[in-house]
């Protein structure tokens, strides 16, 4: 049995107070994990303050970015990874160490969100402005010189930067033990070359104009699927000690979930209420995003409706208004597009359960993490 040591740090705490080291319920680590993000963050304001008054102002967009919003999916799947262990395992590590190396993933999901906006060129994310949009206001509210454009996407490159240079700060200054932290080598290198390789698949399969659903579903494997659920399972039960067996049975229902939770975000790209998802009507559309979805409807509107083919290849990442954002999603829907990726969701998702029946786990942490894959794939339109 993993024996979790509590050592409280010299900050109040009141959300990791109240926190069992064995704690099961998921829906607390949000809060606790903000709080993490707080310590951190206050720590190193000193050090950014010596820099110079302007680097604070920047890095303030960094930090109301990491601390204002976020569902905290990756930190839940590295605890739910680190529980998963605790039945073959006899490593100790204390709970602040397992949550700080769980939290820095906020940090990687901050970089990638912040470039992904700027290479979207996306005015909103999480119903607010997006950074490179914020600090550009900042530039024309405040009468800087230069372009504010540029001066917002310079910024935000930076920032994000900044973001990943501070995942690897709090991972490797969490407190975790040698031996967990070099455990964790092989997931963490693995996390952070795929997302930033998904990325640029992306782009190019964008810029190529490419329609193939297999690329389409390398970028959701490697730009979503991974380093939202599959690594960060991984990367808990490694620092837990887990066997092989256990870290190749939770890769793989990662693996799967995951791929259903990026499909569940292409429909919702689409369909997708923007009081829900925080973004505008269609925005797959209006970026010209090369989904499975998009693939799937193109291949079906070739064979049964070639007139709608053309109208579709025409307007994906041309249109602008919300008229025309809205004749696409329907000739997408009218395709059936939407029910097989409906269908894929579904066969995924039980794809990814079933391998929890293949190996010995806590029946609490079984329980958990099928509800975290339904929590994951059957999010609302």
């Amino acid at each position: 049995m993993i024996r979790v040591r509590s050592h409280y740090l010299n900050f109040k705490d009141a959300s990791l107070s109240t926190f069992d080291a064995h704690d099961l319920d998921l829906d607390k680590i949000p809060d606790v994990v903000r709080d993490r993000l707080v310590a951190f963050l206050d720590a190193k304001s000193s050090t950014i303050a010596e820099i110079g008054e302007p680097v604070t102002d920047a890095v303030s967009h960094l930090r109301s970015f990491v601390l204002n919003g976020g569902k905290r999916i990756r930190p839940l799947y590295v605890w739910a990874g680190f529980l998963a262990a605790q039945g073959e395992s006899t490593s100790e590590e204390k709970v602040e160490a397992v949550l700080d190396a769980a939290a820095s993933l906020e940090f990687i999901q901050a970089c990638a969100l912040i470039h992904d906006d700027i290479i979207d060129s996306s005015d909103t994310r999480r119903g607010a402005p997006t950074v490179h949009r914020a600090v550009e206001a900042d530039h024309r509210d405040r009468r800087f010189e230069g372009d504010p454009k540029h001066f917002g996407v310079s910024v935000s490159i930076l920032a994000g930067d900044m973001a990943l240079v501070w995942a690897e700060d709090m991972l490797q200054d969490s407190g975790l033990t040698a031996e967990a932290l070099a455990r964790t080598r092989n997931a963490w290198r693995g996390m952070r070359t795929e997302v930033i390789g998904g990325q640029l698949l992306d782009i190019y399969l964008e810029s190529h104009a490419n329609e193939s659903v297999e690329l389409a579903d390398s970028v959701n494997r490697f730009k979503t699927a991974a380093y939202t659920i599959e690594r960060p399972l991984h990367l808990g039960a490694a620092i837990g000690g887990g066997s092989k067996e256990l870290i190749d049975a939770l890769r793989r229902y990662g693996h799967d979930i995951g791929i259903a939770f990026q499909l569940r975000d292409d429909l919702l790209g689409v369909f997708g209420d923007p009081a829900i998802t925080g973004k505008p009507a269609g925005d797959d559309i209006r970026e010209g995003k090369r989904t499975v979805l998009l693939a799937l409807a193109l291949q079906r509107a070739d064979e049964t409706n070639p007139e709608a083919a053309a109208a579709i290849r025409a307007g994906i990442g041309k249109v602008t208004t919300p008229e025309d954002i809205a004749t696409i999603a329907q000739l997408i829907r009218d395709t059936g597009a939407e029910e097989e990726v409906e269908r894929r969701i579904s066969e995924l998702t039980a794809s990814g359960l079933s391998y929890l029946d293949r190996v010995e786990l806590p029946e609490e942490i079984r329980a958990q993490l099928r509800a975290l894959a339904i929590r994951s794939t059957e999010r609302r339109m």
